[in-house]
């Protein structure tokens, strides 16, 4: 069955299923109106139905309540917002909130697990986005991926949403763990009436001409002249990375005016952008200076690096094609920058429906079903033998005569087939870059029954129960077998001058082809046709959730201050939730046998039940009286019960203060909670990479200088001798090494404690005029994460932490990114993370008569700390304000707002829009200066955008993000955090992005 079949089916079985909501739904009514035989009430206008029909959502709080203000700051993101910046994919636009990180987006590419996520107040470490909570309409999204267990934003169509509200602080005593940073909630559309077509469409245009630090592109064009192969600078000026995006909402009330149901379908494109593409990306960038970057690159390069038993470093001489000469550091590294995706493309259908009936006065039906095929293709530079094989035999045919003698090899090695050490790095630039194809088919589907409770007057019920299915397909392609490569380099004369494989004469397999990478332009493409294999990995996810909630007002029984108007409001709750993950992968990713992988992807399998009552409560205790406008207090509390043997509480208090209805000052304290997910528990041991600028024992590394000192230079398994640090051999060349992760079935739910303060000011004298200013102060306890392998580097050599030496293993030659050299960085609860800062927004509209109107709004974000307590020991910990790199991980500014002025304009239904995005300066954590690369410079982006009512029925819209088409700040230390020598997640690294739209209503 072909895909476009699959998708076809799909669409109508979620319409077919919307009907059969909508008909099962008008048929219960009609049972129940058939008992109803005395005093036949006439029904309602069907606009006042309507109205009753409408969902209140507050978001931090289950109290069905609308006039319910919570404590917590709530951040709110519109619809209008999504069509003025353009956005296709969602979480570009949460993203621009001060409070939040991205951290899988489109713009990842090297680790890419396909999916969408965000990070409230970055407390995940440039990890996983799971102490973020992410909920549609009040209610849990499902993991994303067998390999991320944070909700992918892309199942979200940006059409139907109503609005985002972004509750920055814990919420697990009202929603459950996983809220330890916070909660963000997308409300849907869900009473839509009528037909609209919705389509945009936009793409990135930049000019290549960056001056920024000096001399990067003086550097590429000089290397150009030398290396065209390899180096090559683009065009002055491109257009690429095109987007776009049409979705049909269709929405119908029933004739009686007592419910609707509300469908949409969605289609979404956009292309892929090269690294290439951009002139600040067309080398990786090797090194810093005062005065500008290198183009460095990898040892893993062609036509080779070849590595003897003598530590004697060659290359082949393109004079000859089959000779040695010494491997250059410089100018023979691989730039492996250009084939990297800077954006990926992807490709999404999406289709779903909200449907809800009154079946009597006391029961209302709802229902939410969300579908999403998507399709995304990661890449980065060619695969090759990166160190994968260590000897060669003596006698192998493909060796010239001064090769085999290079390599240290005797007259009687090679009568005796004797095999010497020898490490291969070579690039396979032949069969092209390495693609991680990832395909998600997401379902989710919501059932429930909601209304009030019996004939009481302020009780309303909310039963429900959800399924969500996640099930991803994966093809990494053009990748070497480490097996097939050992096979294909140990080759012999089969007795006529023909070489071949030993594995074929001796029968082990008759498959294998030589790699014949020993003379310049021999490598063929049935060679590459038997090293190159896929590696599959296939996996799911499910989520079910049973849960039961009831809220009330108390006041009616007596439960009220003699000095407040209302009483008591409370919501009480039960909840089971069920989160499994199965992911298969073959047995080229299970064994690490992809040569380019870093290290095996082992399968997994695992399921956490949990069972949860909650409960809240909030509390007027003073309304209009002098001086006291209001004064109230709120609360919450839940206990989560989990089947790995765990339990939690998590708990929160709050207050609220006006002494006028133009002031009121809020605080809260919460307790929350989060409980290791399945990844956390039982993801298996494998090697991956981390970051690190030098190795702290290599001394012959002018930056680094031998950083770690006496400490490095022993036997111990982390020591090194003193000719291997005088080698100039640990560091490597890609700032790339190998650390061993995996998960920990014996981690225990961490626990985090935040305090909010802050005012809310609407000052009547100053009509228009909206104020807010929160404090902030989350410490994360027994954080669940990791202690970083590069702060385990320094916690050995610069602290002596013998814990932390006894994680890390070199291999024979002393370093950690070839062969088994590795360091240990498994899952732990470590020390903990905390973080402080202010939180202030503000708003302003007025009218300028015969000028129109004006409305200016701010939010933004000052941090004031962000410490980092690895290993629970103070002289480990360290900060992050103000800080990026190998620690750090991603920029975390100071101070980062998002400030807009809107012009609604005498032009009749054309207004126009100013947006200032800013982000703050950011230092290299390691504490080096007098690099260009030491402080990555405040970045300044306005966008422009316009909507016009072309008609009653037509709506256009048009604008331009980064319209100064400002180059990103580049780095030498991004390391695989980042991608092509900035952190596209977090800078504008494509450069103005052009769009137009129109919304169409029938």
């Amino acid at each position: 069955m072909n895909g476009n079949t699959i998708k076809s089916r799909l669409l109508a079985s979620s319409v077919f299923a919307g009907v059969a909501f909508m008909a099962s739904a008008s048929m219960l009514a009609t049972a129940q109106e058939a008992e109803d035989t005395v005093d036949t009430v006439e029904a309602p206008a069907a606009e006042d139905a309507t109205a009753r029909q409408a969902t209140v959502y507050v978001t931090g709080s289950r109290i069905a309540s609308p006039n319910l203000v919570t404590t917590s700051p709530v951040s709110t993101v519109t619809a209008a917002d999504i069509k003025l910046q353009g956005a296709t994919k969602v979480e570009d636009l949460i993203t621009q909130l001060p409070q939040a990180f991205a951290a899988q987006n489109s713009t990842v590419s090297n680790g890419a697990s396909g999916t969408a996520t965000v990070s409230l107040r970055n407390l995940d470490l440039g990890g996983s986005a799971t102490r973020t909570l992410v909920l549609i309409d009040g209610k849990r999204m499902p993991y994303g991926s067998p390999n991320d267990a944070a909700a992918d934003l892309n199942l979200i169509p940006g059409a139907l949403v109503e609005r985002v509200d972004v509750l920055t602080g814990g919420a697990s005593a009202v929603y459950g763990s996983d809220a330890v940073a916070g909660v963000v909630n997308f409300i849907m559309k869900d009473n839509f009436e009528g037909v609209q077509l919705d389509a945009q469409y936009g793409f990135f245009q930049h000019n290549n001409d960056y001056d920024t630090n000096g001399n990067l592109r003086s550097v590429i064009a000089d290397r150009a002249a030398t290396n065209p192969s390899q180096f090559q600078l683009p065009d002055d000026n491109v257009i690429d990375g095109y987007s776009k995006e049409i979705t049909a909402i269709m929405g119908v009330n029933t004739d009686d005016g007592r419910g609707n149901l509300t469908g949409y379908i969605s289609f979404r494109d956009n292309d892929e952008v090269l690294g290439g593409d951009r002139d600040y990306s067309a080398c990786a960038i090797g090194s810093a200076t005062a005065t500008g970057f290198t183009c460095g690159g990898s040892a893993t390069s062609v036509p080779g690096y070849f590595l003897t038993q003598n530590n004697d470093e060659f290359t082949l001489d393109s004079a000859t094609g089959n000779t040695f000469r010494p491997f250059d550091s410089d100018s023979d590294l691989y730039n492996f920058g250009p084939l990297n995706f800077y954006q990926r493309p992807d490709q999404r259908y999406s289709v779903g429906f909200m449907g809800h009936y009154e079946l009597n006065p006391n029961v209302e039906a709802y229902t939410q079903f969300m579908f999403m095929d998507y399709e995304s293709r990661a890449q980065i530079a060619p695969t090759g033998n990166f160190f994968s094989t260590n000897s060669i035999n003596c006698d192998n045919p493909l060796l010239s005569g001064s090769q085999v003698t290079d390599l240290g090899c005797t007259p009687a090695n090679v009568a005796n087939g004797d095999s010497v050490t020898m490490y291969v790095a070579r690039r396979n630039v032949e069969g092209g870059g390495r693609t991680d194809n990832l395909g998600y088919q997401t379902y989710r589907g919501v059932v429930g029954l909601r209304g009030d409770l019996f004939d009481a007057a302020g009780w309303t019920y909310d039963v429900s129960a959800q399924y969500s299915q996640v099930t991803l397909s994966r093809a990494y392609t053009n990748e070497f077998s480490v097996t097939r490569l050992n096979r294909a380099l140990n080759v012999v004369d089969d007795g006529t001058g023909t070489p071949v494989c030993a594995s074929v004469l001796d029968g082990t397999d008759p498959n294998c082809v030589p790699w014949d990478i020993f003379t310049i332009g021999n490598v063929s493409q049935a060679s590459l046709d038997y090293l190159q294999v896929p590696l599959l990995q296939n996996g799911t996810t499910t989520q079910n959730i049973v849960s039961a909630v009831v809220s009330g007002d108390l006041g009616q029984y007596g439960f009220k201050s003699p000095a407040a108007d209302e009483g008591m409001k409370v919501a009480a709750g039960v909840e089971y939730r069920r989160d499994s993950l199965e992911s298969v992968t073959d047995n080229s990713f299970a064994t690490g046998d992809g040569a380019g992988q870093g290290g095996p992807t082992i399968g997994l399998s695992g399921a956490i039940d949990s069972y949860e009552a909650f409960g809240e409560f909030q509390m007027p205790l003073v309304t209009g009286q002098p001086g006291v406008e209001l004064l109230s207090i709120e609360g919450a509390y839940r206990y989560s019960d989990y089947s790995t043997g765990s339990s939690s509480e998590a708990y929160k208090l709050g207050g609220d203060y006006a002494p006028t209805q133009d002031i009121r000052f809020r605080a809260s304290y919460q307790q929350a909670v989060r409980a290791p997910n399945v990844i956390d528990l039982f993801q298996a041991q494998g090697f991956n990479l981390f970051d690190l600028d030098d190795d702290l024992c290599d001394f012959t590394d002018p930056e680094n200088d031998g950083t770690g000192g006496a400490a490095c230079i022993g036997s111990n398994p982390w020591q090194v001798t003193q000719a291997q640090a005088d080698g100039g051999l640990l560091d490597s060349p890609a700032g790339q090494y190998n650390f061993l992760q995996g998960g920990n079935p014996n981690l225990e739910p961490e626990e985090a404690k935040t305090f909010t303060i802050g005012f809310v000011a609407t000052p009547t004298f100053i009509p228009g005029l909206s104020l807010s200013l929160d404090y902030y102060d989350i410490d994360i306890e027994k954080a669940i994460s990791t202690v970083g392998a590069s702060v385990t580097m320094q916690l050995c050599y610069l602290e002596g932490d013998a814990d932390a030496c006894s994680r890390i293993n070199r291999n024979a030659n002393g370093q950690l990114w070839v062969g088994t050299g590795n360091v240990v960085d498994t899952n732990i609860n470590i020390g903990g993370v905390s973080t402080s800062g202010y939180d202030v927004s503000a708003a302003y509209g007025f009218d300028a008569g015969t000028a129109g109107s004006f409305n200016l709004s701010m939010n933004g974000t000052y941090l004031d700390s962000f410490d980092v307590d690895p290993i629970g020991q103070s002289f480990a910990e360290y900060d992050c304000v103000g800080e990026y790199g190998n620690d750090c991980f991603t920029p975390t500014p100071e101070w980062r707002h998002r400030a807009r002025l809107s012009w609604s304009t005498p032009v009749d239904a054309l207004e126009l829009n100013a947006t200032w995005r800013y982000i703050g300066e950011v230092d290299l954590d390691t504490g080096a200066t007098g690099r260009v690369d030491s402080t990555l410079d405040a970045q300044n982006y306005f966008d422009l955008a316009g909507t016009w009512g072309a008609t009653d029925y037509a709506t256009f819209r048009f604008g331009v993000n980064n319209v100064l088409d400002d180059d990103p700040p580049l780095s030498a230390s991004v390391g695989t955090t980042g991608n092509n020598n900035t952190y596209p997640q977090s800078y504008d690294a494509l450069g103005r992005y052009i769009f137009v739209g129109a919304t169409l209503d029938f």
